[in-house]
């Protein structure tokens, strides 16, 4: 207290002259409308400003919340979409029997490799959130990869840059279908090959998913054709694909569930017998 005081004496000639000038800037602008309007300007902009900012801090760290939030619709629109893929390829829809075959998961990586020849992307999802091995994964680009093993709470992706890894594409102008395979070089293409020399390929046109598999339906986007050339033989193509997704920048990813894929795999094994 006593320094208060003190710095009241010490500073007295200042303080007065400040507490008379705000008194009589005070009666200026209330005396004059131009100068009060000024002021209520003024301090509009200022607290405009301040209350910006406090909201751009707010929503920086509400940024988890929101991607939270977008990632759930996300998962919410996809399942419309894949469902309503599946049941369009159906010759007879019964309308009173409501049906989802495709469950979705979303999740985030861990962990992403795309450097060696079998690259592999660890999720932070496994079997306590229902993640089986051969569910597909994509992101809302396109394909990822399969899950490959499991753990209690993560999953690893066998990724499409992986020389083991062998995915139905088909291309989305036709029905010519292929295997989708990499050939280790770089990430930013894949390469579609055994593609009949018959299938109208130009480059430009979009690479989507076959659906004649039970991982992933039909149509999810892959790519579009860099190139092409006829093999050997001359009776197919290889055809590069320069992927949608950037494999070296992978965020949350969407893990899809055939729920008919048992009996389809089921149905299949007894055929084969």
């Amino acid at each position: 207290m006593q320094q208060i005081f003190n710095f009241v004496i010490r500073n007295k000639t200042f303080l007065l002259f400040l507490f008379l000038f705000s008194i009589g800037l005070a009666l200026t602008i209330q005396s004059h409308s131009y100068h009060r309007s000024k002021f209520i300007n003024s301090a509009n902009a200022l607290s405009g400003g301040v209350y910006g900012t406090v909201n751009s801090i707010d929503k920086y760290f509400d940024l988890e919340k929101e991607n939270e939030i977008l990632a759930e619709e996300n998962k919410r629109l996809k399942e419309q979409l894949f469902n309503s893929v599946n049941s369009e390829n159906n010759a007879v829809i019964d309308t009173t029997i409501s049906r989802e075959n495709y469950r979705i998961t979303t999740a985030d990586v861990y962990k992403n490799s795309y450097s060696s020849t079998n690259n592999f992307i660890t999720i932070n999802k496994g079997k306590n959130d229902s993640v089986k091995q051969d569910f597909g994964v994509v992101t809302s680009k396109g394909i990822i990869g399969i899950i490959d093993n499991t753990s209690k709470n993560y999953a690893t992706v066998l990724s499409i840059l992986s020389k083991k890894s062998r995915i139905n594409a088909k291309l989305k102008n036709s029905n010519h279908i292929g295997s989708l395979t990499w050939n280790g070089k770089t990430p930013e293409f894949v390469q579609l090959i055994d593609v009949s020399k018959f299938a109208p390929v130009k480059v430009g046109d979009t690479i989507v998913t076959g659906g004649q598999s039970s991982i992933f339906p039909q149509g999810i986007n892959i790519g579009k054709i860099e190139s092409f050339e006829t093999d050997i033989s001359g009776d197919t193509y290889t055809i590069q694909v320069k992927l949608f997704n950037d494999m070296t920048n992978i965020g949350t990813i969407y893990i899809l569930e055939n729920r008919d894929r048992n009996e389809i795999l089921k149905l299949q094994n007894t055929s084969n017998e």
